[in-house]
């Protein structure tokens, strides 16, 4: 029987049990990017395990046979059964946080500063995929903030279209007040909020 070896990060990996599940398979959790640690239930017709804590495996027989017990795997084990894999793997996106002045379209002087760094991180890895999505706090109506977090938006895309991006690489849009880094009640304002995130692929 040929033994097939998969990576899993957080949860995302439940998708690729139905493949390995005639085959044996190891399977380790590794950490986000950012350094958190999902967790993920490895279940077959024989049991199953719990995989919770970061670099923790466990392996699988056969589709009648209960996944082994986890076991922490050493990063040069990881290396060298999942290290070509590792390697081929995108580069995790990049998050830039540009905050605005109250009910306008002004920015800090500290995400000022910030907008210049979105260029090279999008020339750094050559991206085709930047979205730019405007946030408000919750002080005005719905219609209202869904209009000035959209305006937001696209005054960081026109930034970003006069240093060169091409247009057909980024996506606006806007959640309005939805969607809050902070939950407030109505009415309060709330300066993390008023955002526009620029993610790069």
């Amino acid at each position: 029987m040929k033994t097939s070896e998969i990576v899993l990060f957080g949860l995302a990996v439940l998708m690729c049990l139905a493949a390995c599940s005639r085959d044996r398979c190891t399977v380790v959790l590794l950490p986000e990017p950012d350094g958190k640690t999902g967790q993920l239930l490895i279940s077959n017709l024989g049991g199953s395990q719990l995989l919770q804590e970061p670099k923790q495996s466990t392996s699988i027989q056969s589709a009648e046979t209960a996944p082994a017990a986890p076991a922490v795997m050493a990063d040069q084990e990881i290396n060298n059964i999942f290290g070509a894999a590792l390697s081929a793997l995108p580069s995790p996106p990049i998050h830039f946080m540009l905050y605005f002045k109250t009910g306008t379209t002004e920015l800090t002087n500290q995400s000022q500063n910030l907008l210049v760094e979105i260029l090279p991180a999008i020339a750094d890895r050559n991206s085709t995929d930047v979205s730019i999505v405007g946030h408000t706090d919750r002080v005005g109506s719905r219609e209202d903030n869904y209009r000035l977090a959209l305006e937001r938006a696209l005054l960081i895309q026109k930034s970003l279209l006069s240093l060169g991006i091409n247009p057909q690489f980024i996506e606006v849009t806007s959640h309005g007040e939805d969607n809050p880094l902070i939950i407030t009640k109505d009415e309060i304002a709330e300066r993390r909020n008023r955002r526009v995130e620029v993610v790069v692929r």
